[in-house]
């Protein structure tokens, strides 16, 4: 049920409070993928600056406008913190209350919420390390799967899931290996080939097609944005995600309007 058959000042709480949580979820996954890309690995622990090491407060720690507030630098020694803590709940606030608009009160909108939380922090450890943990897809698995249950037809949805992830998962891997041997240099990422297979789960042979699509554009105009030359590695999962993320939010609607381009006379 879509949120704006509710009155305006609901609706927009709904939003505003969906964005909250998303910013929240956001700072979590940013603070745990930033802990273990560091040399002690370790999650545990308060947060803390990390120019002078000084605890950080409740106030500290407002996702998005503990960041506004304070200018973007440290309450106690005034150094700069970096964009990235605050650009990461905003999206992540974002994608979440874009979900919630697009499908309301819904199944489908907890199971892509679960889904692009998984995406998000898979690209924010693409973007640091140029890696991504087995564990992540195999969450992002685990939630198709509990979620099947809740679609109107759940064997044809777990049949379509499996053709999309065999379809997109193996044909990038067979055009990765082919583009190996003619460049003899690993051209696509492990971890790119399981978040399209990944991701052929959830959407299908159709919609993926428009996702791998949409996510060689997007991929093309980041890479020229960040003057990546062609061989330089570049992290593709961003990419991805953005384009997954259009294809959950108007895959259907751009997937009907194409076909309505070949219904002459109709």
């Amino acid at each position: 049920m879509s949120i704006f058959y509710f009155n305006p000042l609901l609706a927009a709480y709904m939003l505003l409070l969906m964005f909250f949580i998303g910013a929240c979820m956001g700072s979590f996954v940013n603070c745990i993928q930033i802990r273990l890309s560091t040399r002690s690995g370790s999650v545990f622990g308060r947060s803390e600056c990390p120019s002078c090491g000084h605890r950080l407060g409740v106030f500290d720690l407002l996702p998005v406008l503990s960041w506004i507030f304070l200018g973007g630098k440290c309450r106690y020694c005034k150094s700069a913190i970096s964009p990235r803590y605050v650009i990461v709940e905003a999206v992540f606030g974002l994608v979440y209350s874009g979900l919630l608009a697009r499908f309301g009160l819904s199944w489908l909108t907890l199971e892509y919420i679960l889904l692009f939380t998984v995406l998000l922090a898979a690209s924010l450890s693409d973007i640091s390390t140029m890696t991504v943990p087995d564990w992540l897809h195999i969450a992002g698995v685990a939630v198709f799967l509990v979620f099947l249950a809740t679609h109107s037809d759940p064997l044809i949805r777990l049949r379509d899931g499996a053709l999309g992830a065999v379809i997109y998962g193996g044909g990038v891997l067979a055009i990765s290996l082919i583009a190996d041997k003619i460049y003899k240099k690993d051209t696509l990422g492990g971890a790119d080939i399981k978040v399209f297979a990944l991701l052929g789960l959830f959407f299908g042979p159709v919609k993926m097609l428009l996702l791998l699509i949409l996510s060689c554009i997007i991929g093309l105009i980041l890479a020229l944005i960040a003057k990546a030359g062609l061989g330089k590695e570049f992290p593709f999962i961003p990419s991805i995600t953005a384009a997954a993320y259009i294809a959950a939010l108007c895959g259907d609607e751009v997937i009907g309007w194409y076909l309505g381009l070949f219904s002459f006379g109709h």
